[in-house]
């Protein structure tokens, strides 16, 4: 059997750094990108990215040869439970840049670096699903998990024609520096769980937003 090969995008700590462990546990070939370039996993390979950086994505399109079974983009800033009419407006830019542009940027940037039948995959939350909105708080967060999704539905629908398996994936409430100390969920409990739902639906055609245990989220 030929070996899976991964790229994940956001993998210096956190889940992304649990991913790309539990892939490579997996017997996955894996690449890890970072910001500052540093290593997640002794051995592995490791490509310095700022994603939020178009020349630094073009860079790294030209050093990663394909075909990749798995493009996976990790990566999300919170900047507090501010309610939308307190939100300066530089801070609705940086929150929006980083946790919905950046990342459609990242696959339009490397699509063509997946193989065809492979998986393009992008963090999400159940934070960004509008139907599920029924507490208060944490807006802009939520508004920036609900414009990945929008994105990532016309993404999948502008390259519905590929074939490619396209996911966006609740995790859970993890115990993470975004999540924070009181989070139910530890990434080594969670991220397996992530795993089995993309070697699972690896090869179904278009789009699905799923929970961990494989489950649909509603949009």
């Amino acid at each position: 059997m030929a070996v899976r090969r991964a790229l994940v995008v956001g993998a210096s700590r956190g889940l992304g750094l649990v991913l790309v462990t539990e892939l490579d546990r997996r017997g996955w070939e894996v690449i890890a990108t970072t910001r500052d370039g540093s290593v997640p996993r002794e051995g592995m390979r490791t490509e310095q990215l700022e994603m939020t950086d178009d020349a630094q994505i073009a860079a790294l399109r030209e050093r990663v040869d394909g075909p990749l079974d798995l493009l996976f983009v990790n990566a999300a800033i919170d900047r507090g439970n501010l309610p939308i009419s307190e939100v300066p407006a530089e801070m609705f830019a940086e929150v929006m840049i980083t946790n919905a542009l950046g990342p459609l940027r990242v696959l339009e940037g490397l699509h063509d670096l997946v193989a065809p039948g492979g998986t393009v995959a992008v963090m999400s939350s159940e934070q960004g699903s509008i139907s599920m909105n029924v507490e208060p708080g944490y807006e802009l967060y939520k508004a920036s998990k609900a414009a990945l999704n929008q994105l990532m539905r016309s993404y999948a629908t502008r390259h519905e024609a590929d074939g490619r398996t396209a996911l966006l994936i609740d995790p859970g409430h993890n115990r993470t520096r975004l999540g924070g100390p009181d989070a139910p969920l530890l990434p080594e409990e969670s991220v397996p769980a992530v795993v089995d739902v993309l070697e699972a639906r690896a090869g179904e055609p278009g789009l699905r937003f799923l929970d961990r245990f494989g489950k649909p989220v509603p949009w």
